[in-house]
């Protein structure tokens, strides 16, 4: 069993589906602590009903982002967190958070990485005419999106698929996807790649 922490920027759904997973036994995980860059985050509320311990550090409050990762790093350790899962953060990890816990943070990206990083993978994904696209968990690295591969899943793309359709077909498979690359990690099954190939 180990304890996890989560950043978040959003609604937390990610978060939800790792909460619920840990809770029904199906990782042996806990989330020990969930941090929000924004204070509005809707995923706080997810957290606090599962008597999470939440924290806000909203980063315009800081004089740097040295700084700010040094307070994120300060509540990881805290709560003794062996892995750190972004979920919906909205933030490039430095180099205070990565010290610390490269190897040991992974991401959720709704592509079949490494097409199509960064915002709006979706929308990428039609305007490129792509037939498949997905979801991605990968280690977080010092780029957007570039970290080594743990997991994919493929979507098709349907004809008259809107950014919204396919957004919520991916996030579907992104729940049960994060889970899945959680339990390989903390069963020391994950045999990464660098992220060039994808699937």
């Amino acid at each position: 069993m180990i304890n996890i922490g989560v950043l978040i920027s959003g609604r937390g759904s990610n978060l939800q589906a790792i909460i619920d997973a840990a809770e029904a036994g199906e990782i042996p995980a806990e989330v020990a602590v969930v941090i929000s860059n924004k204070p509005d985050a809707y995923g706080l509320e997810r957290a606090k009903k599962h008597n999470i311990t939440t924290a806000v550090f909203e980063p315009k409050k800081f004089v740097d982002k040295s700084a700010y990762e040094s307070e994120l790093v300060k509540v990881l350790k805290q709560h003794n967190v062996e892995l750190v899962c972004l979920a919906g953060y909205m933030k490039i990890v430095g180099e205070v958070l990565l010290k610390d816990y490269q190897g040991k943070m992974i991401n959720i990206h709704p592509s079949l990485l490494p097409k199509f990083p960064g915002l709006h993978a979706q929308k990428q994904a039609l305007d490129a005419g792509a037939k498949v696209s997905g979801v991605t968990v990968h280690f977080v690295d010092e780029g957007c999106d570039t970290g080594p591969i743990i997991l994919q899943k493929q979507v098709p793309v349907l004809d008259g698929d809107t950014e919204e359709t396919l957004s919520a077909r991916i996030l579907e498979q992104e729940h049960k996807a994060y889970p899945e690359a959680i339990k390989l990690f903390v069963e020391g099954e994950i045999k990464t790649r660098k992220g060039k190939g994808g699937l």
